[in-house]
């Protein structure tokens, strides 16, 4: 919200000028109307192994009411990148299952894609409609300081398999207009409210060939998985059905729906489960959340898969460091969003340089999630650098690490008032018939003072994204 110097960022300064007329008490008393809407709606996410109140507990998300608010041609940058990036990460899984150019290029490693627990090799010459597989991809943007003292954007994590946190971004936005509408009347922010139309646009534009009205379901574990919520919330926002895995059923390789009216076929589902609970025949077979022959059917080009099977394979932390490379690869262009400088810890020379820094990098497994199994170095003691020191040198090929940025900030309203918290970004990034996605996205604010963990699974909250208008 201000520039190094103490000025307020041009972009701030309608919301600042509001903002130092409001009583400490107003917003008080705000935040906590917020809170019991929200529990009312019944907006939980499950926090793990939290400490203070046993373990996997439902808990709200803490919404703050202070806004991160975005200039429109930093805006415009960020929405060309993300289109790039994640047209460049479609081509490449089509690629990785079809013809493998980028590997017989030697761009990629071949045994860094064989032996990937996220590759299908049943996906192996399947065509899925217009080559895409990641229909919604949630892709994690840090701002962070140059040497110069200006701010750049960097890309920190793809999310292609199953994103989630669209939801809270829409409800955050309702509570917003419904706390200070007053601040809507004076500012041009762009709207959000049409993501799930944009959402059904894109699922219905991916259905089979020849099928001309689509019949779309949300696939959803059940009530007891954590983003439950925000499965019931789309469903109900794109008025299709949610559906779990035993509400369908396949037959002659296409798949149906059971209804009061008999069985209805499924053009589109959009699932909200991993692969190796699709299909008991295929992956787990002891998975009851998914639908038997529904691979099969898939493979068949009866029903699209949202996202794709085996998409997994081009968000591993240790294809990251590759995209850049596949912007240049596929599209013939220089990437817009740039990378965290990233260290492959199998390599021999990276690994001798993060074992020699370790308590000044952040360290992540390939196949970590969720702010889980990292070590952030200069917030870590001791005892927990030589600990994970063990892990690194016990299995140098399941970690990167990289720099710890000095990641922006935004002003957040914590117990002692108004106060700077770390965040980051995920915008929702559309690919159907053609890339589109709604101004902004989901900011998550890291409200420990001082922590650079944002996942809601450990107790990060979230923000009302504003992209100001021209």
């Amino acid at each position: 919200m201000h520039a190094n110097g103490g000025a307020v960022r041009e972009h701030y300064l309608t919301y600042n000028q509001w903002l130092s007329q409001q009583p400490q008490e107003m917003m008080r008393a705000r935040r906590e109307e917020a809170e019991m809407i929200f529990r009312r709606v019944g907006i939980t996410f499950a926090v793990y192994g939290d400490k203070d109140s046993g373990e996997g507990t439902e808990r709200l998300i803490p919404f703050d009411l202070i806004p991160r608010v975005i200039p429109a041609q930093e805006w415009r940058e960020m929405e060309k990148g993300l289109a790039q990036r994640v047209t460049a990460l479609n081509r490449f899984i089509h690629d990785v299952y079809h013809d493998q150019e980028i590997l017989k290029a030697g761009i990629i490693p071949r045994e860094q894609i064989i032996h990937n627990a996220q590759f299908r090799p049943e996906m192996m010459g399947v065509n899925v409609p217009h080559n895409i597989y990641s229909h919604i991809a949630g892709v994690d943007i840090v701002r962070a300081a140059q040497s110069d003292g200006s701010g750049a954007y960097y890309v920190l994590e793809d999310n292609l398999r199953v994103p989630s946190g669209v939801s809270y971004m829409l409800e955050n936005r309702k509570m917003m207009m419904r706390l200070f509408p007053e601040l809507f009347a004076g500012q041009r922010i762009a709207p959000v409210a049409h993501y799930p139309d944009l959402l059904l646009e894109t699922l219905r534009s991916v259905a089979p060939n020849g099928v001309n009205d689509p019949t779309v379901v949300v696939l959803t574990p059940g009530m007891y998985n954590s983003a439950y919520f925000e499965h019931a919330f789309l469903a109900q926002q794109m008025g299709v059905e949610l559906v779990e895995g035993q509400d369908l059923f396949v037959k002659d390789d296409f798949v149906f729906m059971r209804t009061t009216r008999g069985p209805k076929r499924v053009d589109v589902i959009y699932r909200r489960l991993d692969d190796d609970f699709l299909d008991p025949k295929v992956f787990r077979p002891d998975s009851a959340l998914g639908c038997p022959g529904l691979v099969g059917a898939y493979k068949a080009g009866n029903v699209t898969l949202s996202n794709g099977v085996g998409t997994g394979v081009a968000d591993d932390k240790s294809i990251y460091p590759y995209v850049p490379k596949m912007v240049e690869f596929y599209l013939g262009e220089k990437p817009i969003l740039n990378n965290v400088p990233t260290y492959m810890c199998r390599d021999k020379d990276d690994l001798g340089y993060v074992l020699a820094n370790l308590s000044e990098l952040v360290v992540k497994e390939v196949h970590g999630a969720g702010g889980y199994g990292m070590l952030v170095g200069p917030a870590a003691t001791k005892q927990e650098v030589e600990d994970f020191r063990a892990h690194l040198i016990a299995n140098p090929s399941n970690y990167i690490a990289q720099p710890t940025l000095s990641l922006s900030t935004c002003p957040t309203f914590v117990e002692s008032g108004i106060a700077p918290r770390h965040i980051d970004l995920r915008p929702f990034v559309l690919s159907g018939t053609k890339v589109q996605m709604v101004p902004g996205g989901l900011t998550r604010v890291a409200l420990k003072e001082g922590s650079l963990v944002v996942n809601s699974s450990q107790g990060g909250g979230t923000k009302d994204t504003w992209v100001l208008e021209d």
